[in-house]
């Protein structure tokens, strides 16, 4: 035991120590500086926005960058066609280059969608069901009926539409709908010197809905446009009509 502790106390083991703190600290020198260098540690780039971008611009973009892309694709009815709607990762995140950067791009082609049936179907069942087959609602009128806000005539580009015609996303349907009070007579109403929006608004109280539209010279300003005709008028000889009745107009920038 003396001579092991004599031995800690010579150059020689002290030299043996020195020498092998000096080698376990070049080891771990070699291994930090080798694993930064082969994670790249502290070198990257900011991935740029592409979003918004046509799919052509993006791609050059990000090849600048020196980043891989992949794509996918899908459709949305107001967006131009061939854009990128939107990316991951986020712009300005922080990556290695070559990293893959996925790109969602509007499709150029308008895909098409069976029309549902609806047929008598309350206006709230249809809404949904429309919406659900990516259609929109258009406008919706009413005609003598016993049933109330169901479903009697849809159409689409002025055309009647029925189940399972085939139509693209996002077009608009217009539905004629029952007014629950049959065959009912109401008051023609007095129209003369409304804009067009204040008689649809006194149309559709009285249950009757807009026919043709005449213009008396040149219309500046179709908003405040009045009514000067209306056919038919309410007069002596006539006062009521059929719910649902069309009441044709001519406008005029000349005030009655």
């Amino acid at each position: 035991m003396s001579k092991f502790i004599d031995y800690l106390k010579t150059s020689s083991f002290r030299k043996t120590i020195l020498a092998a703190v000096i080698t376990v600290f070049v080891l771990l020198l070699v291994a930090f500086f080798s694993l930064r260098f082969y994670t790249k540690h502290g070198q990257g780039l900011n991935v740029p926005m592409v979003k918004g971008l046509s799919f052509t611009d993006a791609v050059v973009k990000l090849e600048e960058a020196g980043l891989k892309y992949e794509v996918d694709s899908v459709f949305i009815l107001d967006q131009p066609a061939g854009i990128v709607i939107d990316q991951d990762p986020d712009p300005n995140t922080f990556v290695k280059d070559n990293r893959t950067i996925y790109l969602t791009i509007n499709a150029g082609n308008i895909p098409n969608t069976k029309f549902p049936d609806i047929a008598f179907k309350t206006l709230r069942e249809a809404q949904a069901i429309i919406e659900s087959s990516r259609l929109k609602l258009g406008d919706t009128t009413y005609k003598a009926d016993v049933s109330l806000d169901v479903v009697l005539e849809a159409s689409f580009g002025g055309q009647p539409i029925q189940a399972g015609e085939t139509i693209p996303v996002g077009s608009r349907i217009n539905l004629v709908l029952g007014d629950g009070r049959g065959n009912q007579d109401v008051d023609i109403p007095q129209l003369l010197g409304l804009t067009i929006d204040e008689a649809k608004f006194s149309l559709k109280g009285s249950a009757l809905t807009l026919g043709n539209i005449l213009y008396e010279g040149t219309i500046t300003d179709s908003a405040n446009a009045v009514i000067t005709k209306q056919d038919p008028m309410p007069a002596d000889s006539i006062t009521k009509v059929t719910i649902g009745t069309k009441i044709n107009i001519t406008l005029s920038n000349k005030q009655l």
